[in-house]
């Protein structure tokens, strides 16, 4: 193995970063030898999945938890969930830190929400039922409330209008303005034709008309779908709806970039507009993230903008297709860093990647300056590629 380089020149901040609002959306950390295999409950390490986490807000972040980069739908249980949920937003507390929670229906039942009838009002109102829990949970740890997509009302929805009632429902029941997730098809396949159609244009305006028809109520959207154009056209429709005036204004309304391909050009943006973050690439390249920002903070966005493009590569290989295998490259990455004690993934994830990609994702996180300990990951890697038989 050759030597690998050098740490990147990252920094801390001293202030709190006030140029952009951007969450790291971060991975658990399971029980080592403990029977996290598929099907099993999760059963995490909760000292290194908080101490990543605060790794984070040491560098200035807020953390997104308890959603997809949390493994859930693929191996994090509600239960465990909702562990996460209290224990994060406890820590947060702890530190004076950003935190926000995703709250879904994944505690219902796959069987029986297969056996539901599209469009039956029953169904839909335990889809409602399920969000309430959850944002309840959510807001009882003290976190913000992040509405993630549900694939049970992707299966019992039949129209624009079933979307507009769960939303209407489940935005009502929260306590302050949270930020609702749209996400594409290549991070969940279950989400096809989210909002009632297949066709984006269509969901777009789906999606802006409950946005505007609950604008008080919504913080900002993160969107997910690896499209910039898109991104940047819904950042401008965004933009044009009124934000009022005096007190009781419902105020702009955010959009959070889930482009993990495009986050560069999107966070920096033109100087006129730009998109705030939620991203799960960030949790691998937090340092590299905060350094960005501090540099947008102190004026120099070309600056910021080079810091962000030199992990682009390294995001872009993260997020190749299957898509929703990215978390076994930020857990491969955290191990490899010192952040958890084995290379392990609840619900048995971490064979969700190849050796061969995971030798690549090295090199690229060695070539944007992210493995912070070179002698230690040199270490690991050895050793992990030794166990997969590769000997030279």
């Amino acid at each position: 193995m050759r030597e690998l380089l050098v740490p990147g020149p990252w920094s801390r901040p001293t202030a709190p970063i006030t140029s952009r609002v951007a969450f790291a959306a971060a991975h658990v950390v399971p029980q080592v030898g403990a029977e996290n295999v598929p099907g099993h409950p999760a059963l995490v390490d909760w000292d290194a999945t908080l101490g990543f986490r605060h790794r984070i807000w040491e560098h200035g972040l807020g953390v997104a938890d308890a959603m997809d980069t949390a493994q859930r739908g693929m191996g994090l249980d509600w239960a465990a969930t909702q562990e996460l949920v209290r224990r994060s937003a406890a820590e947060a507390r702890s530190v004076g830190a950003r935190i926000a929670c995703g709250a879904g229906t994944d505690q219902l039942d796959p069987a029986v929400v297969a056996g539901w009838t599209p469009g039956d009002p029953a169904a839909l109102d335990a889809v409602v039922d399920a969000y309430r829990e959850q944002v309840r949970v959510v807001q009882d740890a003290g976190a913000q409330v992040v509405v993630m997509a549900s694939r049970a009302l992707a299966h019992v929805a039949r129209s624009p209008e079933d979307y507009a009632r769960v939303y209407d429902a489940v935005i009502a029941e929260a306590d302050r303005p949270v930020i609702l997730h749209w996400l594409g098809t290549m991070f969940d396949p279950e989400l096809e034709g989210y909002w009632g159609t297949t066709r984006t244009d269509d969901a777009t305006d789906v999606f802006v008309d409950l946005v505007r028809a609950h604008q008080g109520g919504i913080d900002g959207v993160k969107v997910s779908l690896l499209d910039a154009d898109h991104e940047k056209g819904l950042r401008a429709r965004l933009a044009s709806l009124d934000p009022g005036t005096g007190p009781d204004a419902p105020g702009p309304v955010r959009l959070y970039t889930g482009d993990d391909f495009n986050y560069p050009d999107l966070v920096v943006g033109d100087g006129k507009r730009h998109s705030d973050a939620l991203l799960g690439v960030f949790a691998a390249i937090y340092p590299a993230a905060s350094t960005a920002l501090q540099a947008l903070d102190a004026g120099h966005p070309d600056r910021a903008h080079a810091v962000l493009a030199a992990t682009e590569a390294l995001g872009r290989h993260l997020f190749t297709a299957p898509t929703y295998h990215y978390k076994t490259g930020i857990a491969f990455l955290a191990w490899l860093n010192g952040a958890q004690p084995g290379f392990q993934m609840v619900g048995g994830l971490h064979s969700g990647r190849s050796v061969a990609h995971l030798v690549a994702l090295l090199r690229l996180a060695d070539r944007a300056g992210l493995l912070l300990d070179p002698d230690l990951a040199a270490r690991r890697a050895r050793v992990f590629l030794e166990a997969n038989g590769v000997t030279r």
